[in-house]
């Protein structure tokens, strides 16, 4: 019996985190790096902030704009190294790094976020 490939599933993390990283992060860039500072917009205050962040869709919101773009992360830069910079004998430690890499960071978002008060 063929193994299955994996490969699948790490092209659908791609294309997500790619995604959320062009479509989600510069509204909240835009909103939080520029608008709130700048005094531009009134921004939400310290309490309505963690008001709003207590809520359980606002926290798998933000592990959702946090994890996905690491992926897609993860994904580039294993094909940049794998086949820019032609490191194949390296494949296994390049997948370990980078997409453990992801994986690390998802969990500490998952931390980050859910020790919230």
């Amino acid at each position: 019996m063929k193994k299955r490939s994996n490969e699948p599933l790490l092209w659908i993390l791609f294309s997500a985190g790619g995604t959320v990283a062009a479509l989600l992060l510069p509204i909240h860039l835009l909103l939080f790096g520029f608008a709130f500072a700048l005094g531009w917009l009134n921004g939400p205050g310290y309490d309505r902030l963690i008001e709003i962040l207590r809520h359980p869709l606002t926290r798998v919101y933000l592990l959702v704009l946090c994890s996905l773009p690491l992926f897609h992360w993860a994904h580039r830069f294993r094909y940049t190294l794998y086949d820019g910079l032609q490191i194949k004998h390296l494949n296994e430690l390049i997948n370990t790094f980078c997409y453990g890499g992801a994986v690390v960071g998802t969990a500490i978002a998952i931390y980050l976020l859910w020790s919230i008060p």
